[in-house]
């Protein structure tokens, strides 16, 4: 089993950035990067697609059954998709992966993230910027899916979720993939050798 530092167990890594920083980018070349890191397969009550598998793809549930869930606070965070669908990471789900000693990655948008600071404040937060508001604004329209009111919706967005970034415990930019890849997996590495992590590693080897 591969570890980034002293701590046995796993992390709960979260990850975040306004739409057109390329968070899929880094997170997929994060995980050809480190192969200890695992993603965390959320519940949701909507109707597995053609190929989905239930606890592969999703934890497909009933709406009775999320709601249960929910009532039992078995939920790091979770929202009600446009009233038609509920989407959540199970604590167990990012509970059992860290027991095992592997990183676990979520990838929320600021709101979920919030939550989840609030039930596990050892996580590791991470907000990806863009270099700039106009980079972000030429990765935006470069696109070519949008029209220019929608590219402004995203901007106003983006200030909203900058905002919110303030709460994070890193700021990473991608203003080169590769870059920004190696930052975060130095994170990683330098939160498995916190002192407040290690304190099993500690004792054994103080003891007598």
């Amino acid at each position: 089993m591969a570890f980034y530092g002293n701590n046995r167990r796993g992390l709960l890594i979260v990850i975040s950035g306004a739409s057109g920083t390329g968070k899929g980018t880094v997170i997929k070349a994060l995980f050809d990067k480190l192969p200890n890191l695992v993603f965390s397969v959320s519940a949701t009550t909507r109707l597995p697609r053609v190929g989905e598998k239930d606890g592969v793809n999703y934890h497909f549930m009933s709406r009775e059954e999320f709601e249960r869930e929910i009532a039992a606070d078995a939920f790091l965070e979770y929202a009600d998709v446009y009233g038609g669908a509920y989407y959540g990471t199970l604590r167990r789900e990012v509970d059992k992966h860290i027991a095992a000693g592997k990183d676990v990655l979520l990838e929320i948008d600021t709101q979920g993230a919030i939550n989840v600071m609030d039930k596990a404040p050892d996580g590791v937060f991470v907000f990806l910027l863009p270099p700039s508001k106009e980079e972000l604004r030429k990765r935006l329209t470069g696109r070519g899916t949008e029209d220019e009111q929608a590219v402004a919706k995203r901007l106003a967005a983006a200030d909203v979720e900058f905002e919110r970034a303030k709460r994070y415990t890193y700021l990473v930019v991608n203003d080169e993939v590769n870059n920004a890849v190696d930052k975060i997996a130095a994170i990683i590495a330098a939160e498995h050798c916190k002192a407040s992590r290690c304190n099993d590693i500690l004792d054994e080897v103080t003891k007598n």
